[in-house]
């Protein structure tokens, strides 16, 4: 009864907004993550950006739309970076590894926190940070223009895709953790295992005052860990896969695709290994 009915809405949805060829094909022109895929993978996540397109409320700033145009090959973009990370997931876990998503809001510029925190000694920090994401268990993913404009390429840095790993890492809590909800068949000693170990590593290098081989806004948090390597895992996996090819193999089978094999032909990680925007500041982060 229930695939029944998922049937019949689909076909209702389809019937109600016919899928738009011509504009899915300039999202991908605009977007080299999306260029790269192959005609399944295109096809199916085309499919499920046009729906989260209209399942998801995808927002301006008043500011910015008095001067931007959001057109739909621009919002098929977006929804379609967002979907990447579930591309190998079925329908069902997509909406489940979503259902905490009800808006994307995008900014017209970076934007500022007060941010209190306490440290190992227990003592009180304030300060102000600002950011290019932010995301909290039940609110807004909320980006600033100038990064969603940065990302897409295969520079390292997506700002979409770090913050919706952090709405993946929330599916079994409200606060990020670096630990998502992991398939049965995956064991999360080996995931605890792994990605302590490229953590470790961070801190290691960061010690010694050397350059680490992704950018080091991991080492500031396990959550963020998780979230810029999911970055790198999409948007940079020569770079990851170099670096820590036994967490690179872990997001293979975690995600269930493989980007290296999408990178385009002469591409160098050495170009991009050490491209980390706005390396002035903290500039994402998750509530």
């Amino acid at each position: 009864m229930l695939g029944r009915l998922k049937r019949w809405r689909s076909r209702q949805f389809e019937q109600r907004h016919p899928f738009p060829d011509d504009a899915w094909a300039e999202a991908r022109a605009r977007i080299p993550l999306l260029a790269a895929l192959d005609a399944d993978d295109a096809s199916r996540l085309g499919q499920r950006a046009w729906r989260f397109a209209h399942a998801k409320r995808l927002t301006l700033h008043p500011e910015l739309a008095a001067t931007t145009d959001f057109d739909l090959p621009a919002r098929l973009a977006l929804a379609a970076q967002a979907c990447l990370l579930t591309l190998g997931w079925n329908d069902d876990e997509h909406a489940e590894a979503f259902a905490n998503v009800h808006e994307v809001l995008v900014l017209p510029e970076a934007f500022r926190r007060q941010v209190e925190e306490m440290d190992e000694f227990g003592v009180m920090h304030e300060y102000v940070d600002e950011r290019a994401g932010e995301t909290s268990y039940q609110g807004p993913v909320v980006v600033a223009f100038p990064d969603l404009m940065e990302s897409g390429d295969w520079s390292g840095f997506n700002v979409l895709i770090h913050e919706f790993a952090h709405k993946l890492d929330m599916g079994n809590a409200s606060d990020i953790d670096g630990f998502p909800p992991l398939p049965r068949d995956m064991d999360p000693r080996e995931w605890h295992r792994l990605f302590s170990a490229v953590w470790n590593d961070l801190q290691a290098r960061l010690e010694r005052g050397e350059k680490t081989p992704i950018d080091d806004y991991a080492a500031s948090h396990p959550g963020e860990c998780y979230a810029v390597c999911c970055e790198y895992f999409f948007s940079a996996p020569d770079v990851l896969d170099q670096a820590y090819p036994s967490l690179y193999a872990l997001l293979v089978r975690y995600f269930r695709q493989d980007p290296l094999t999408r990178l385009p032909a002469g591409h160098d990680a050495a170009e991009h290994r050490h491209r980390q925007p706005h390396e002035d500041r903290d500039d994402r982060s998750a509530q």
